[in-house]
């Protein structure tokens, strides 16, 4: 394991990173695989978590879903993004 954390971090310094380290794989591959199955349970198996939430949090799961939720939210009001104000004044 110390030849792949020292193989990643050659990797990182060469791109400038600071974000990247073992884990990076781990948390990639967990993503994907939940992505795949939605199968949170095998999952938190697999990466020997006490329950979901944690594994939900680990792959950045609960992350995601806000984001996905935010970028289509709206609270239906006129003129909020701007939008609709400027094409009033102008037209």
């Amino acid at each position: 394991m110390n030849a792949v954390y020292k193989l990643f971090q050659t990797i990182a310094r060469k791109m400038n990173r600071t974000d990247i380290g073992t884990h990076t794989l781990r948390k990639t591959f967990g993503y994907h695989y939940y992505q795949q199955t939605h199968d949170i349970g095998t999952l938190m198996m697999i990466f020997n978590h006490s329950s979901e939430a944690i594994t939900k949090r680990y792959i950045g799961l609960s992350q995601d879903v806000i984001m996905r939720q935010m970028a289509g939210f709206s609270l239906g009001i006129e003129g909020a993004s701007g939008e609709k104000e400027n094409s009033q004044k102008t037209g």
